[in-house]
This record gives C-alpha cells, structure tokens and sequence, in this order.
C-alpha cells in the first residue's frame, strides 16, 4: 500500500481507469493482441488494488453496490468544502 494522499490516489484511480478504458476500446478491436490482453489484466487488478485501498482509508468511491460500509455513512464524512 503506498502512502498516497487523497488527492493523489484519486488522480492514480483516474490515470488507472483511463488506461483500462483506452484497452479496453483497443482490445475490442484486437481481441488477438495477449500483450494487450496482458496489459489491460495488470491494469485492472491496480485499479481493483487502489479503489479498495481508497475505500479503506478514505470511504466509499461510489454511492451503493461496491462498498463496504453501510449505505448512507458518506454523509457524516467531511464535505469537500469544510477541507
């Protein structure tokens, strides 16, 4: 686990996810490409590996389905605005 501050996990999970979109669009079209194929596999378990560490340490990523937590606890969390 590396010490990312929010931010910066939340920019890790952007730059992540867009490379899993971009192969997976790629791949669409290549489905032969096992490089490819390789690549988008290790990508995905990062983006899987980050957004649970995020949701550990910061709460939930997504409002229902992929957490944890109990529904609705993300609104006793701080605002973006009381930082």
């Amino acid at each position: 686990m590396a010490n990312y501050t929010e931010q910066e996990l939340l920019s890790r999970i952007g730059e992540v996810r867009f490379a899993c979109v971009e192969l997976q669009l790629y791949l669409d079209t290549h489905p032969e490409d096992l490089d490819a194929l390789s690549d988008f596999n290790s990508y995905a378990a990062t983006l899987k590996r980050l957004c649970a560490e995020y949701t550990e340490r910061f709460g939930p990523l997504e409002n229902f389905g992929n957490s944890t937590h109990d529904a609705g606890s993300w609104v006793y969390q701080k605002w973006p605005w009381q930082n």
